[in-house]
């Protein structure tokens, strides 16, 4: 009998927290976040940079962007991920400088897009504006499709994509 009551509680209790109403749990969500979503705020430049040749390039916010991202952001959270893009770029250019010489670091600050020109008429555009992270590298052969890589897993990203 006592196992049979300790089932029926598991069961009730299974049943009454796997029964929630989905409007009340955003509303949870919104609450314990305290925050709205925002998007990046967009380039205050119009500017192309072309890259057709192996290289690393690196996207920063301008200096007015960088502005508006701070404006909208709390400033703990804008400074503590200030400071992990700035030492994921930096173990990132360690790593390229060390493994792949041959590759051209390039930043890319004061644009908003990059035109990556492949062999012949194959070409890619990226526009830094629908990028949501402020930061970012995209990896680039001439022959490939350029491939945004993940700061955190730079080794693995450049022998995936180099050696491919």
């Amino acid at each position: 009998m006592k196992f049979f009551t300790i089932y029926i509680v598991s069961i009730l209790s299974l049943t009454a927290s796997c029964s929630s109403d989905p409007a009340q749990d955003k509303e949870k969500k919104a609450s314990l976040s305290g925050q709205q979503l925002h998007t990046k705020p967009p380039s205050s430049f119009q500017d192309t940079m072309q890259i057709d040749f192996l290289a690393a390039v690196f996207y920063i916010p301008d200096s007015l962007q960088l502005e508006k991202i701070r404006e909208l952001t709390d400033s703990a959270i804008f400074e503590a991920a200030m400071h992990e893009y700035f030492f994921q770029m930096r173990n990132a250019r360690l790593s390229i400088k060390r493994d792949w010489p041959q590759l051209k670091i390039v930043e890319a600050k004061n644009v908003r897009w990059l035109l990556f020109h492949g062999k012949g008429n194959d070409s890619t555009y990226i526009d830094l504006n629908t990028r949501n992270d402020s930061h970012g590298l995209f990896l680039f052969q001439p022959g490939k499709k350029p491939h945004y890589a993940d700061m955190m897993n730079i080794d693995t990203e450049l022998s995936y994509y180099f050696k491919k």
